[in-house]
């Protein structure tokens, strides 16, 4: 097989006419050639940090939609699934990504449950790490969100990360705010990523003390603006990544999206090509190629070097994009899940108290950090109840491993008139977690997404509507476009509701997300993610 085009030399950072010539999956030969064809060659994007479970599709289905942007491999962190089913969650995950043409590099999830202060469905121990590090497709230590475990020495977290180290593959990194002599100990312990640096001068530090910076832009968590000017010095030490990616906007664009966003920034393309294609296979020793004679040939075929319009996206050698549609292919596969709890009354989500102020959660849009806001109450029978005026509505996390009573709170800017919204992808242990403007909404939306033994929902005076998620709870089993059209379906009921964030379900999800600052609700409770420890609801502590 032979591929003409303007072939782009990234190290070198020189664009020639040639013709690529491949054979068993690996490129034979580049000769430099003059022809008439005006597209471009390049290396395949690389996802330098993402849980495919988010997409709310299975590694085969996610495949097929990102291979249409150019997209040919990622680093994929199965902390998700591992949180609801252990390392069998794990195994299906890479088992299902074998199935298909296509290169995903899976780590070894080194918080499971994330904390100890929030029920999980499953532990992955320090021998378990082991057990998991010791297999080839497993590639690295996944992100240590445990940071106090770190800087605390925490004999179990040292346990993980030694086992990394025995086996020689890299620690992804989770410190959202460290700085100082604190970010320093973590880099020591051999710490090498961050992807949670949410300003410029956060990720400087931390570039400028050894760690390679990964540029996030996903449906909820967007850092691109507050970072991507460190690319024009620190290109070499810098890559994209989306961490979670809802559906609809997979549709849309991936990995292509930062690249084209950042040479309208006006950085260098060599510069922003490295970042997305070449310096994640040397960070992580991935078996990628990146169009040299004697790769694997995984490279695209893009319309410019503006837009990055992928043409054709070729991994070892087959076209699995042809520029209409993917030709990778649906596989069958066995579900599999982790869904105990029954149906919840009414009553379970009443706050008996009489306190004038509370702690508030508030949402911010595009980051998963959170402020605590000191806020006035308002009580209904006894009860403190959402006050929709204020937009400050009862929230609740509800453990779906077990039957225990639900932990409520309250929340500020998910925007909602009416009804209520739920999901059981709740970051990080997966358990039921739903915003509303009424207790009845709340549990009529907490009820359905139990029945469906997981699903993200929406439920108002008139209809209840939603995606059903019968993978461990947080995946579909349909195809990406199916999935993808019911996704943009129920959010555009959220944001019928009242919803004004861009991402009301991806938003909601983080808010038990308690390695993430500042004040999150776990199933067992209010939690303040700097001091990291319960802190009561109410400021009077008179509430039960």
């Amino acid at each position: 097989m032979k591929i003409k085009g303007n072939i782009v030399d990234i190290l070198n950072k020189r664009i020639f006419k040639g013709e690529i010539t491949v054979e068993n999956g690996k490129i034979i030969a580049i000769s430099e050639k003059e022809h008439e064809v005006n597209h471009f060659i390049i290396p395949g994007f690389i996802d330098a940090h993402i849980h495919i479970e988010s997409s709310m599709l299975v590694p085969s289905e996610f495949a097929k939609i990102a291979v249409k942007h150019g997209t040919v491999s990622t680093v994929s962190d199965p902390h998700e699934i591992a949180n609801v089913l252990g390392i069998a969650g794990v195994e299906f995950m890479i088992e299902n990504g074998k199935r298909v043409p296509f290169k995903f590099n899976f780590g070894a999830p080194s918080c499971v449950p994330a904390t100890s202060f929030e029920s999980a469905g499953a532990v992955i121990d320090s021998n378990d790490i082991k057990r998991l590090l010791e297999n080839p497709d497993i590639k690295y230590l996944a992100e240590m969100m445990n940071y106090p475990g770190v800087l605390f020495d925490d004999d179990e977290v040292m346990k993980k990360i030694s086992w990394a180290k025995y086996f020689k593959k890299p620690i992804d990194g989770h410190a959202p705010g460290l700085r100082g002599s604190e970010v320093r100990k973590y880099i020591n312990a051999g710490i090498s990523t961050d992807h949670e640096c949410f300003t410029l001068e956060e990720a400087l530090e931390k570039l400028q003390k050894g760690m390679k910076i990964l540029i996030r832009e996903g449906s909820a968590a967007k850092n691109f603006e507050a970072l991507i000017d460190l690319l024009r010095e620190h290109y070499e030490n810098m890559m994209f990544c989306s961490d979670d990616k809802h559906p609809d906007d997979l549709i849309l664009g991936h990995i292509n999206q930062l690249c084209a966003k950042a040479v309208a920034n006006k950085i260098d393309v060599y510069k922003v090509l490295q970042a997305a294609c070449v310096n994640p296979v040397k960070h992580y020793n991935l078996d990628v190629g990146l169009l040299k004679k004697g790769d694997h040939a995984d490279f695209i075929v893009v319309e410019d070097l503006k837009q990055f319009k992928t043409l054709q996206t070729y991994i070892n050698g087959e076209l699995v994009f042809d520029g209409s549609e993917s030709l990778i292919k649906s596989v069958a596969f066995k579900n599999l899940n982790n869904f105990n709890c029954k149906t919840k009354r009414v009553e379970d989500f009443e706050i008996t108290s009489s306190a004038k102020k509370i702690r508030v959660i508030e949402a911010l849009e595009g980051q998963l950090v959170t402020n605590e806001l000191i806020e006035e109450t308002l009580i209904e029978n006894g009860n403190l109840v959402s006050n929709i005026k204020d937009d400050i509505l009862k929230m609740t996390v509800v453990n779906r491993y077990d039957d225990s009573k639900p932990a409520a709170a309250f929340i500020k800017n998910f925007g909602l008139k009416e009804g209520a919204i739920a999901s059981s992808v709740g970051h990080d242990s997966h358990n039921i977690i739903a915003v509303g403007v009424s207790d009845e909404a709340i549990c009529q939306a907490v009820n359905l997404i139990i029945e469906h033994k997981g699903g993200i929902c929406a439920v108002s005076h008139s209809e209840e509507k939603i995606v059903p998620l019968p993978v461990a709870g947080i995946m579909s089993d349909k195809d990406g476009e199916t999935i993808a059209k019911a996704y943009a379906s129920i959010d555009n009921m959220a944001k019928t509701l009242g919803s004004k964030l861009y991402a009301p379900y991806m938003t909601l999800s983080f808010m038990a997300l308690l390695v993430i600052p500042s004040l999150k609700l776990s199933d067992k409770g209010l939690f303040n993610g700097k001091d990291f420890k319960f802190t009561p609801l109410t400021l009077n502590h008179k509430s039960k």
